[in-house]
């Protein structure tokens, strides 16, 4: 139960709004009868499980659901930030209309920031989000990329902003 009302009535919002319609929802309930397992996922569960449980079977359970969840649609993922524009499908970047030639991982690490814009990004959770969460690497790998970056930028260095003593972000304040 939830404190402010019925996870089943949060589902039916959920559905019900082309901008929440494809979340994947999982049910974490302590409703564990035959019924209330049908009931929800007739209602638009894509998984139901009732407490108690364990965190093994909800880790696999995520896993499973992300596993179904269509991927983000590339073919429209481009970013315009002043004079940056990147097209993630067409793998280009361009500084006022000319193209930049980036690493792989330049290129990463550009798209990740563009991902998350005006958020402060720490060097690991860019580590994390580029390299993988097994990347044992020094932090100072992010820096060296975000200096090479900058500087292939040129006039559109200064959009990667550091914050001195946490991370990176671009795009300003969200």
């Amino acid at each position: 139960m939830l404190p402010d009302g019925d996870g089943l009535q949060v589902l039916k919002e959920l559905r019900a709004s082309r901008l929440t319609v494809k979340i994947p929802v999982m049910m974490l309930t302590a409703k564990g009868t035959e019924f209330d397992k049908v009931t929800g996922l007739d209602m638009g569960a894509d998984d139901y499980l009732p407490k108690p449980f364990g965190m093994m079977e909800l880790v696999a359970r995520v896993r499973s659901l992300l596993r179904r969840v269509e991927p983000q649609d590339e073919k429209t993922e481009e970013y315009t930030v002043g004079d940056l524009f990147v097209s993630v499908p067409r793998h280009l970047v361009t500084v006022e209309g000319a193209p930049i030639v980036l690493t792989l991982k330049e290129f990463e690490v550009l798209t990740y920031l563009l991902r998350n814009p005006g958020i402060v990004l720490t060097r690991d959770q860019i580590m994390s989000g580029v390299w993988g969460y097994d990347f044992d690497g020094e932090s100072r790998t992010v820096d060296v990329h975000i200096r090479t970056l900058r500087s292939k930028l040129g006039a559109c260095a200064d959009l990667i902003e550091t914050v001195r003593g946490v991370g990176y972000r671009i795009g300003g304040t969200p």
